[in-house]
């Protein structure tokens, strides 16, 4: 892994410590008293241990460090943010200068006091989170357009495009984006929208 995240990137060693308190502070007990209260029931596969974790009241986000302890940590621990990010684009490097000038809007906010917006790298997306919860998905979608996928309850008109998907995803409105200078005025105003409906 990388010595240190990029400025503006939350680590995945940040993201481990928030789910490793929040299973202390919901169940009164830390990673490794579950993983030994796991092993000792001895349980034969993945989807045995997680059924047995929210039988036990450990649900969510709580899970993962449990989960990952015994059956391997995913792909995206192991690389840095520039990785995952290079990754994405890399087969489609035409629109890598899209989602770094979503990237470089969204991290703006922190320096003028709109917002505070941390990013976090996935394989295949770039999350962009309030301090709530994630607020839009910033997705290659294609060899010629990037996605922003947005948790927006708004009409579909104009640079909002209606996604389908299924009944219980929040994220059902999406802006395409085929050039660097698609990212305008109204798309940061579109962004800023779904930003404060979801702090």
């Amino acid at each position: 892994m990388a010595d240190a995240p990029q400025p503006g990137f939350k680590s995945w060693q940040e993201m481990l410590d928030w789910m490793s308190g929040l299973l202390l502070r919901r169940t009164g007990h830390d990673v490794p008293w579950w993983l030994d209260a796991v092993r000792h029931v001895a349980l034969p596969s993945e989807a045995a241990t997680r059924a047995w974790l929210t039988d036990n009241g450990v649900t969510g986000y709580a899970q993962s460090p449990v989960i990952w302890e015994l059956f391997g940590y995913p792909d995206f621990f192991l690389k840095d943010a520039a990785e995952l990010l290079d990754g994405q684009y890399a087969d489609r490097p035409q629109l890598r200068p899209i989602a770094d000038a979503v990237i470089a809007l969204a991290l703006g906010w922190a320096g003028d006091g709109t917002g505070q917006v941390t990013i976090q790298l996935r394989k295949t997306y770039v999350s962009l989170n309030t301090p709530r919860r994630k607020f839009a998905q910033v997705t290659p979608s294609s060899k010629s357009a990037v996605d922003i996928f947005l948790r927006l309850d708004e009409p579909a008109e104009g640079l909002l495009e209606a996604v389908r998907t299924r009944p219980d995803d929040a994220f059902r409105r999406r802006v395409r984006l085929r050039n660097p200078t698609d990212v305008t005025g109204d798309v940061a105003a579109i962004l800023l929208r779904a930003y404060r409906a979801n702090t």
